[in-house]
């Protein structure tokens, strides 16, 4: 028989929990305090802990700290109101295993005790050991920066905790995202992958929820959403800047329920999801324009990661550009090709606004056009190739200057230096050329002076 500990101030909610877990068959405890819940636990520690995030003796935080020093094994649920999300999102840095927002389903409070419960069990029986290394070669460096970087991330994926990246275009969101799920105790079920911008509003929903059949014109069969596709594993929201508004509080609400509304469907669907979001803007700054939910902002950014750009790690750019030139050199070469210090000094001195993509790109457009196993300054036109790298603006933008703005003003000034070439300043950017025309129309810039 499961233990649990239940500490709510409020005597309803105590009771109502309680007659539920005992109804499952749970062995339950209750307390009304933090005071109390501390010396109960002390007297019988148990495997499982559900408490209310605010109470008039202490908050939920204090018995997290009380409970992880008398058995840190022990897994530690909240409860909590909108109006104290920053503080839960506290608790899952400190150590928390998840948090639902009131009011809550028992059901999905009991999924989330059994999801907690497998992972504490698969811990402590050694079921979580990985090597924890990066497996994509895009996805590697030795600087100070991007080993803090990696160490973190390991952190974040022992929890079950919701994760949010906010980095540039081309640093290796998903890499970071698929590198996390390698590293979890869910890396043996499946790493799903939907892109919020490449989809319209209306076919978004169906993508990432599912329909069943009849469910609009032309849904002539049944068809499983991303999270249906994910459950048990990972799905990565890239660019969740993008989701348009009305969607957002129906993933808030799967989120908090770990249940999806099929399009279509009268009846909801379990699935056992750990999300993880990517952007390339500040999600604080689209909340503060009324762009994006605070709630579903709070909920998302449990676990917040950043990737460094290149110009700030450059210690990494000669390891990833040695690694670029061996994927990309011809199976068929004579010999294999080495980039020169002359280049290398070259390449360490560019800022690369495009970030690892920019410099895979360079690397694989010089190895096309080499006729030399050496790449150096003055081979293959290799002057005029960083050259035209280089001229992407690199300036630092004046303080104060919003994330929104310093991204029009690189997008118009690399639009100009390319003679208002997209393709070019696309692979410039590290991005790709469907992104450069939602730009242009995003921050109006005059459509035919870039073609």
């Amino acid at each position: 028989m499961t233990q649990v500990l239940v500490v709510d101030d409020e005597a309803a909610m105590r009771t109502a929990l309680e007659a539920n877990f005992r109804r499952d068959g749970w062995a339950v405890a209750t307390a009304s305090g933090a005071t109390e819940a501390l010396a109960k636990f002390r007297g019988a520690p148990c495997p499982l802990v559900v408490t209310d995030m605010r109470m008039p003796d202490g908050d939920g935080l204090s018995v997290l700290q009380g409970v992880r020093e008398i058995a840190p094994e022990t897994a530690v649920v909240f409860l909590t109101a909108f109006g104290s999300i920053p503080e839960a999102v506290l608790t899952m840095k400190e150590g928390a295993c998840d948090y639902l927002v009131k009011p809550i389903s028992f059901d999905s409070l009991k999924q989330a005790a059994n999801r907690v419960l497998e992972k504490s069990r698969q811990q402590q029986s050694g079921e979580d050991d990985r090597s924890g290394e990066p497996a994509n070669e895009r996805f590697t460096g030795s600087s100070p920066a991007f080993r803090r970087l990696l160490d973190r991330a390991r952190q974040a994926a022992a929890s079950e905790a919701d994760i949010l990246i906010e980095a540039e275009s081309g640093t290796g969101k998903e890499l970071l995202a698929r590198f996390i799920h390698s590293s979890s105790l869910r890396r043996a079920h499946t790493f799903v992958a939907v892109n919020c911008a490449a989809f319209p509003e209306a076919l978004l929903e169906s993508e990432l929820f599912g329909h069943v059949r009849g469910a609009f014109t032309g849904a002539s069969a049944a068809k499983p959403g991303k999270f249906e596709l994910a459950d048990g594993g990972t799905l990565l929201l890239d660019e969740i800047g993008e989701m348009p508004l009305s969607l957002q509080p129906k993933l808030l609400r799967v989120l908090q329920e770990r249940e999806i509304d099929r399009l279509g469907d009268t009846r909801p669907v379990y699935v056992d999801v750990r999300v993880i979001a990517t952007t390339n803007r500040s999600l604080k700054t689209l909340v503060g324009e009324g762009r994006f939910r605070a709630d579903l902002y709070y909920r998302l950014n449990v676990v917040p990661l950043s990737i460094p750009p290149l110009r700030e790690r450059r210690e990494d750019i000669a390891e990833l550009a040695k690694v670029f030139v061996h994927k990309y050199t011809p199976k068929s070469a004579a010999r294999p090709v080495s980039i020169s210090p002359e280049l290398l000094e070259r390449l360490e001195a560019h800022d690369w606004p495009g970030n690892i993509r920019e410099l895979e790109n360079f690397i694989r457009g010089a190895l096309a056009l080499s006729e030399s196993s050496t790449l150096g300054p003055d081979s293959m036109e290799m002057n005029e190739a960083i050259g035209i790298a280089s001229s992407a603006p690199s300036a630092a933008p004046a303080a104060g200057t919003s994330m929104r703005e310093m991204e029009r003003q690189l997008l118009e000034k690399t639009l100009e230096s390319t003679g208002g070439n997209r393709t070019r300043a696309a692979m410039m950017l590290g991005i790709s050329l469907r992104t450069i025309r939602n730009k242009i129309r995003e921050y109006g810039l005059p459509p035919r002076r870039f073609q």
